[in-house]
């Protein structure tokens, strides 16, 4: 009942997950990222361990392959799910049931890795991956985002649309990133919207947050206001 992109981007070695479909809240449940580790999103009739468990299991440096067969054998509906993982290796793995609905299946290019279902064609991964190569000048955000409406323009969910999701993580375990519109008309266009306003002030704060190299952070708030209004200011 989805689709979704697994990335990493070369120059700053983020991984990120972008994801739209006609549910509900889908950026609670699809995208997981292991800092450092690697990406899973978990679809179709959705498992949430398959993300919980995948997580760790990334962590542990296990590889795609091995984590998928791990996650599968022990779910006796794995026919009804769908899941695709990269790791930090830039290695891909991917199931998709035999019980998920049509059109559903799973792409690998250039380091990318697109999976889907109940989708109206082949077409809406094929468009998505052209998309993403075709923006590479794009800032890693907005060329996920820009991937995903490409997907759209070729059909989608072939029920519509509701929600989407847009996840991204560095070298910490806090996200970078992790925008989320669970209820929209147009949900692709808010999470443009809101990616946006991320960069009016987020992303300019988020380097004083602690990190395991300086546990403390920047706490002076006159720095952290002088820093994000010159930046602000450079914008302009």
């Amino acid at each position: 009942m989805t689709w979704s992109i697994i990335a990493r981007d070369d120059s700053t070695g983020q991984f990120g997950i972008a994801v739209a479909t006609r549910f509900f809240a889908v950026g609670a449940r699809v995208p997981h990222i292991a800092a450092r580790s690697g990406a899973i999103a978990t679809q179709a009739l959705v498992n949430p361990y398959y993300g919980i468990d995948g997580v760790m299991l990334l962590r542990q440096g296990r590889e795609p392959r091995d984590i998928v067969k791990t996650l599968i054998a022990r779910d006796a509906g794995y026919q009804s799910r769908q899941l695709h993982i990269m790791d930090a290796l830039g290695r891909i793995a991917a199931h998709t049931g035999s019980e998920c609905v049509d059109w559903c299946g799973h792409i690998e290019d250039n380091g990318l890795s697109i999976a889907g279902n109940m989708l109206a064609g082949a077409r809406v991964l094929d468009d998505t991956a052209k998309a993403y190569a075709a923006n590479a000048g794009l800032p890693f955000a907005q060329r996920l985002i820009a991937a995903l409406r490409a997907g759209e323009a070729a059909g989608g969910d072939k029920r519509g649309k509701q929600s989407a999701a847009l996840l991204i993580s560095g070298d910490e375990e806090w996200s970078d990133l992790d925008l989320r519109v669970d209820d929209h008309a147009d949900p692709l266009s808010e999470l443009e919207r809101l990616e946006g306003v991320s960069r009016e002030r987020w992303v300019h704060f988020r380097q004083f947050l602690p990190t395991r190299k300086n546990p403390a952070g920047v706490t002076n708030r006159a720095v952290i206001d002088a820093t994000i209004e010159a930046a602000i200011a450079g914008r302009k």
